[in-house]
């Protein structure tokens, strides 16, 4: 389980907002010493904290700081940032996510190709995790397309092979940028259709797979179609946790909600039993 931090400062309670300095610092604090026990990762989303400018970024530093450190550790920790430009400057954001910031991880987009993401993937010990099918409604704007040419020869009698999808040639690509030590995907939980075909394409890779809980994946199809002979998915859920409860009682109501997917997980994990 991945517990997703996208933590809206819109809907923190009223007494947080009213009573702590760092609001933001204050939830999630209490949201990690509630669940880091049942989790294996957390993945701050940075918008929620580059929006509230520097004193978001405070809030941010403080969180990630305070995980790595809790006693209740260690758990891996990702920049949901969807990063990527040319070299240099991916370099800088590798710099500021691994060296600045204690990050185990970060998330990429692989649109500008081998030389936007090498300087995440040259980072020892670090994991970058390239999108790859996505779990938004948009992601068929692009990523599910397939060249026309075969739809043109169709028209014309002329039988042809299957043609792939978008998000299989970046997959089969950019698994060539690393490894399975360094390099994870994300599909997401709401293309359960496609989850298989990922599955197929890097059989030993880890799956980030968002999208469980608030946005409608199924954590039983997800397991059916993603799971390897090790497991190999890291299925994150944010608002269905974090935000259970609006009271003052939410820590309490997210450990609830966090305790429930982790027993459907290893209800799923072990069937027998």
């Amino acid at each position: 389980m991945c517990i997703g931090l996208d933590t809206d400062i819109d809907r923190i309670p009223a007494s947080l907002r009213s009573s702590e300095d760092d609001p933001v610092f204050a939830f999630n604090r209490r949201i990690v010493d509630a669940t880091i026990d049942l989790t294996a990762a957390y993945k701050p989303n940075l918008a929620f904290y580059e929006c509230l400018g520097s004193k978001g970024w405070e809030s941010l530093e403080k969180t990630v700081h305070y995980i790595r450190n809790h006693a209740g550790g260690p758990v891996f920790i990702i920049a949901d940032g969807k990063r990527a430009d040319i070299g240099n400057t991916s370099g800088y954001y590798a710099r500021a996510f691994f060296e600045r910031l204690p990050f185990d991880a970060v998330t990429v987009n692989p649109y500008m190709g081998h030389d936007s993401v090498k300087p995440f993937l040259s980072c020892p010990g670090k994991w970058t995790i390239v999108l790859a099918l996505t779990s938004n409604p948009g992601a068929t704007d692009f990523q599910t397309l397939q060249p026309q040419l075969p739809a043109l020869l169709e028209k014309l009698g002329i039988k042809t092979c299957y043609w792939k999808k978008l998000y299989e040639l970046v997959i089969e690509e950019s698994s060539k940028w690393g490894d399975t030590g360094n390099t994870m995907f994300v599909a997401g939980a709401t293309q359960n259709g496609m989850l298989a075909s990922v599955r197929e394409l890097v059989p030993d890779h880890f799956l980030l797979i968002p999208g469980v809980g608030a946005q409608g994946g199924k954590l039983e199809d997800v397991a059916a179609a993603a799971m390897n002979k090790d497991v190999g998915i890291l299925v994150n859920s944010s608002r269905s946790i974090i935000y259970a409860s609006k009271g003052n009682d939410f820590d309490a109501k997210a450990r609830q909600a966090a305790l429930a997917l982790q027993q459907q997980m290893a209800a799923l994990l072990n069937p027998a039993r």
